[in-house]
């Protein structure tokens, strides 16, 4: 299915980016009329993943985020976030609740939480090359 809306936005992997990836997908996705609940989970699993590539992706510098969000009629939004950073040897470890690369100060929560506030997750890596986050909510239609 083809979305009917789509935007695209990259940004450096400062920490400071964060709150500006949450704030643009929420902008975004405003226009299907979503509860604050359902935004603040789509917040909530867009910062878990931006903060994901700026601590693992990046480990020392700094490269690129991307996002993509695309909207669909029935009331869905796909979530593409993406870098081009180490990549993740073993996604469906790293997926494991309290498993870290971040070292002790770091929960190894931020899958675990992507999947709780999300429909859908889906996770795609590549050493060397980056890692792919794709994420789908479905927004209930209120009339």
């Amino acid at each position: 299915m083809k979305p009917v809306n789509s935007t695209k936005i990259s940004f450096v992997s400062r920490s400071s980016n964060e709150a500006y990836a949450r704030g643009a997908v929420a902008a975004f996705i405003a226009q299907l009329d979503p509860t604050v609940d359902e935004l603040a989970d789509i917040k909530t699993a867009v910062s878990e993943a931006v903060t994901n590539c700026i601590v693992h992706a990046y480990p020392g510098v700094l490269g690129q985020i991307y996002i993509t969000v695309s909207l669909f009629e029935n009331g869905r939004v796909r979530l593409r976030i993406a870098d081009k950073g180490v990549g993740i040897e073993d996604v469906a470890r790293s997926m494991q609740p309290m498993t870290t690369s971040g070292g002790p100060e770091r929960a190894g929560l931020g899958f675990t939480v992507m999947q709780t506030f999300m429909d859908s997750l889906k996770v795609r890596s590549k050493l060397g090359k980056g890692t792919v986050v794709t994420m789908e909510k479905t927004i209930a239609r209120r009339c």
